[in-house]
């Protein structure tokens, strides 16, 4: 097999992953062996994945709450992410995270954030890092349309592009900011016409297709790598499921739903691989019963794992770090 056809399995199965661990998630919530407030990822797939897709490993991932889809895009481990969102302390964040704060430091994803546009001042700041540095990493960060109408949002972009900072913004425009529409909250349609106002190149793409996601990564990336400054991308997408579990969604239409649905990012990649003979349906149906393997090795493993003690309440409060002292 070919990298290229390897690379095509490689997203599908990802994608497939991502879906799996969403629905796993929101069973063990309906059982209450997953506690607090959970967002769900369900439809919105071919974003994360299409978008870390087109990453090195010395680039760079924060994002907002609805993390889970692109922690399994970066490769955390996946016994890990389950063990961290049932509260163990074998998770990412020891237990002491849970579903809105994944974190792991070594693949340089820099968590979830329960604060609605709290994470776009620390992407600016890493970006600038990476900058200062000179280090050759990209910071990508993913927010949600809500995010843009914020004062965080504004002053971060305005200094990512005072300083031509190495930073991919990318909104996954999902149509809902809670229950509020877009058209109603924002007084512009298009998030793209809000980067224009501080100078930053900006594009729309499909955020149903993860090729598509992919490609205009790619030109983004190129962009700043060049030097360039930051980028702007707006992914059109869709949330299956509510804003959260507890959402009663009394604001869209069941048909509204299955009209996005019709449009299923998984589904329509699978039939992408099938036409461009990437992959038999044999091979396909393989990646999903393996998948399916996978989840149950780390739902097992989550149910195994112990909970934090009273102690771990009290580590990693302070970062150790060393004392300098005066030559």
């Amino acid at each position: 097999m070919s990298d290229d056809k390897a690379q095509l399995l490689e997203m599908y199965r990802t994608m497939v992953l991502i879906r799996r661990f969403e629905e796993k998630c929101a069973e063990l919530y309906a059982q209450g062996d997953i506690g607090g407030f959970l967002h769900l990822y369900i439809g919105q797939e071919a974003v994360g994945v299409g978008a870390i897709s087109a990453l090195t490993e010395d680039d760079h991932v924060i994002t907002a709450y609805r993390d889970h889809g692109q922690a399994i895009a970066r490769g955390l481990d996946l016994n890990a992410l389950m063990a961290e969102m049932t509260g163990k302390a074998t998770g990412v964040s020891k237990g002491k995270g849970g579903s809105m704060h994944l974190a792991d430091v070594s693949k340089n994803f820099w968590g979830g954030y329960a604060i609605v546009g709290g994470h776009l001042p620390l992407a600016t700041g890493i970006a600038l890092a990476e900058q200062y540095e000179e280090r050759p990493g990209v910071v990508l960060c993913f927010m949600g349309d809500g995010s843009t109408n914020i004062g965080y949002f504004h002053e971060s972009l305005n200094l990512a592009a005072v300083w031509d900072l190495p930073v991919l913004w990318l909104v996954e425009n999902n149509q809902y900011g809670m229950g509020t529409a877009v058209r109603r909250a924002s007084a512009v349609e298009h998030m793209t016409q809000k980067a224009a106002g501080y100078g930053i190149p900006a594009a729309q793409v499909d955020g149903m297709d993860v090729l598509a996601v992919k490609a205009a990564t790619e030109e983004a990336l190129a962009h700043i790598r060049a030097g360039n400054g930051p980028y702007f991308l707006e992914a059109l997408t869709y949330r299956f499921r509510g804003h959260s579990m507890g959402d009663p969604e009394r604001y869209r239409q069941p048909e509204e739903i299955e009209q996005w649905q019709e449009d299923d990012p998984i589904g329509h990649f699978h039939n992408h691989l099938l036409k461009e003979k990437v992959a038999t349906e044999k091979q396909l149906d393989a990646v999903q019963l393996q998948v399916d393997e996978d989840m149950a090795e780390a739902v097992r493993f989550a149910e195994e794992s112990p909970l934090p003690t009273q102690e771990d309440l009290y580590a990693d409060v302070y970062v150790d770090t060393p004392v300098v002292k005066e030559a």
